[in-house]
Order: C-alpha cells, then structure tokens, then sequence
C-alpha cells in the first residue's frame, strides 16, 4: 500500500506540474509534425529514465538529512513550483528548432529533446523532492505515468481545441495545487 501511496502521490503532483510547462509545448509541437504514437514513444522513454535519475537522487539527500528539514524544503520548494507554474515556461530558440527539424527516426528525436529539456526541469526537481519521503518504485512510476498522461493530454486536446485552451486559468489552477501541496507539508513538518 506505500507503493500505491507513493504512486498516486507522485502522479498528481506531477500531472500538475507538467500543466503549461514546456515539454507541454514539446509534446505539441512534435505532434504537429509526427504521429502522436512515436511522439508519446520517445517521451515516454525519455522521462522515464530521467525520473529513474532524480529517485535515487530523492532517496539519496532523503537518507542524508532530517525527516523536519525536508518536510520544510519540501514545502519551499512546492511554493516555488507554484510561482515558476504561474510564470510559465516558453520554448527556446534551440528546443523550437529540435521539435521543427526533420528527422528519420522519431522516438529518438522525441526521446533526446525531452531529456535534455527535463534536465532541471520542475518536474525533475518535484520527483526529487518526492522521492526523499516516499517509495522509490512508487514514486518513478507515478512521476514517470503523471508526466506522459499530461503529455498525451496536452497533445489530444492542443490538436482538438489548438489556440481556445485557457492557458492562464491552467496556469493559475495548477499553482493554487502546488500552494496546496505546500502547505500539507509544512503543516506535517511543524505540526
């Protein structure tokens, strides 16, 4: 059951953090190019492994410090999740030019922009924050299927509804989740 607890924990938190960030606009802008399986393929290849990297990171600094002092850091750092949410995330010049360039082999274009653009990421850093306090497997697969699922989501619907979705209303609606989150923490961290 910690496993599940872990799983679900680590999907919601990141299904919200990846609402209107860039591997959003990635996913997008590869599906416009690309069928959408290849496209979901290469994500899926691509988060896992780098999800795969910021667990043992998570449960690396988790066994390291204090159970308080990352319940506290924990929290901080969801705040900051949700101020960078409400900024939003915009492609660059460079990640623009990689999901327009041709390329014979899909999954690995896909696969390799992804990587590079979750190095840093806040989803990246959410799973390591996730992954210091909860299950390890748990944590991957839910941070790794919360990533794809609104990947997947940001391609069906930006092919169905294109330029009428309400950007700001998501932005706002997933920040309000991660002052939430926050504040669950640091009242278990205190409390």
């Amino acid at each position: 059951t910690h496993m599940w607890a872990a799983f679900l924990l680590s999907f919601g938190v990141i299904f919200v953090a990846e609402l209107g960030d860039k591997s959003q606009l990635m996913a997008l802008a590869f599906a416009t190019r690309y069928p959408a399986i290849p496209v979901l393929i290469g994500i899926t290849l691509a988060t896992a492994l780098v999800h795969a990297v910021s667990v043992l990171v998570g449960a690396a600094l988790g066994a390291a410090i204090p159970t308080t002092a990352i319940s506290i850091a924990a929290a901080a750092a969801f705040v900051a999740f949700g101020i960078w949410t409400l900024r939003g995330d915009e492609l660059s010049d460079d990640e623009e030019e990689r999901a327009a360039k041709p390329t014979r082999n899909v999954i690995f274009a896909v696969g390799g922009a992804f990587f590079l653009a979750e190095l840093g990421d806040k989803t990246m850093l959410a799973t390591i924050t996730l992954a210091t306090t909860e299950g390890l497997f748990g944590t991957w697969l839910g941070s790794t299927i919360g990533m794809v699922a609104a990947d997947a989501l940001a391609i069906l619907v930006g092919q169905q509804l294109g330029a009428r979705l309400p950007e700001r209303t998501v932005k706002i609606g997933a920040s309000i989740l991660f002052f939430v989150f926050a504040g669950v923490l640091l009242y278990e961290a205190l409390a």
